[in-house]
């Protein structure tokens, strides 16, 4: 394997960094972490999914610019050649993307295209924000990258799975066609502050339930298993990419791998509540393994996760307690009251346990 690039810079650091889905969960942590290393950091969001709060550290630093952007559109005129682009610009919670598959795929497709091409105009390294879903329901475990996945082209979850898989197909045509340098990094299950309550994603589900004293929403029997990353270690594996020379796809997670129950009782063991379980049928096309083989990462970048899961999880909850204490205290007064309301009204069950 091509031995990792030195971690000093990412190319052409003289030049902005531009950054997609920048006010999202995992764009506004890579935004600060980039703005550390003193990069000038060009942020683009259409708060579809994102929140302006994500950013608000850097809302004042002059090496910032935020612009409100939609990248399935024609891209805003006047952007500056930047150096290097990280596209993580697309819904990731199952409940965002299955409510909007059109514009999933679109932003996925037409607006990966748009950034390749603005890329290629400035000769920027293109770092494509990926996902484990590339692999679907798995035949092969763990998942190594060379894996092409089994993935339902037409189901409820196509429009992120194939979505996904149609950005990557479109990097690699830019490298081949126009020698184009580009990342792929294939995230499994990122987890950490800035999850936002009824995002559909487990460990944020998990924790707001456990918090507002409800059942814990169980899909399936619950020995499903997944593999969770912290955030912190997941946006250093992000810059090590960019950092080096590699163009392959490389899968970037937890090794450890965890059934949903397992995460269940940790979540109720760390916010001290007693909610109980309650199962629900496993929806259509959900993975029954997830587990990364992160051997190309360790070689390739020198990297391995560090924060341990009940370390991640302890951190998350503070953040979620501190943040839904207000919706919390309706949701438990209410889930006694009247629980089928509150099912129906807010923060609804999430139909996929990823």
């Amino acid at each position: 394997m091509t031995p990792a690039a030195s971690p000093a810079a990412l190319p052409r650091c003289d030049r902005p960094v531009l950054v997609t889905g920048a006010a999202g969960f995992v764009g506004s942590h890579l935004c600060e972490r980039l703005i550390e290393r003193g990069h000038t950091v060009i942020a683009l969001d259409d708060f579809s999914t994102g929140h302006a709060d994500h950013l608000k550290a850097l809302r004042r630093h002059t090496r910032l610019q935020f612009v409100r952007h939609d990248i399935a559109q024609p891209l805003p005129e006047g952007l500056p050649a930047c150096g290097a682009i990280f596209n993580l610009a697309c819904p990731a919670s199952p409940a965002h993307y299955q409510r909007h598959p059109v514009a999933t795929m679109l932003t996925s497709t037409v607006g990966t295209w748009r950034l390749l091409e603005l890329a290629r105009g400035s000769g920027a390294v293109f770092l494509q924000a990926s996902t484990s879903e590339v692999y679907g329901d798995p035949q092969v475990h763990p998942q190594h990258e060379s894996y092409w996945g089994h993935a339902n082209p037409i189901g409820p979850r196509s429009c992120y799975d194939e979505g996904k898989r149609a950005a990557e197909a479109l990097c690699y045509a830019y490298q081949r066609e126009h020698g184009l340098s580009v990342r792929v990094a294939r995230l499994f299950n990122c987890y950490g502050p800035r999850l936002r309550p009824g995002d559909g994603r487990v460990v944020s589900n998990f924790i707001v339930q456990a918090l507002a004293g409800r059942p814990l929403t169980v899909y399936g029997d619950g020995r499903q298993t997944r593999s969770f990353c912290y955030v912190s270690d997941t946006v250093r594996a992000l810059l090590a990419l960019m950092d080096s020379d590699w163009s392959q796809p490389v899968n970037i997670g937890n090794p450890a791998e965890h059934t949903v129950l397992e995460l269940a009782d940790r979540v109720r063991a760390l916010t001290g509540s007693d909610s109980p379980l309650v199962f629900r049928p496993l929806p259509a096309d959900d993975p029954v393994r997830r587990r990364p083989d992160i051997g190309t990462a360790r070689s390739v970048l020198h990297w391995r996760p560090e924060v341990a899961l009940d370390e991640g999880l302890a951190l998350t909850i503070e953040y979620l307690r501190e943040r839904a204490e207000p919706t919390l205290a309706v949701l438990h007064a209410d889930w006694h009251a009247a629980p089928e309301l509150v099912r129906g009204r807010t923060l609804q069950a999430v139909n996929r346990q990823d």
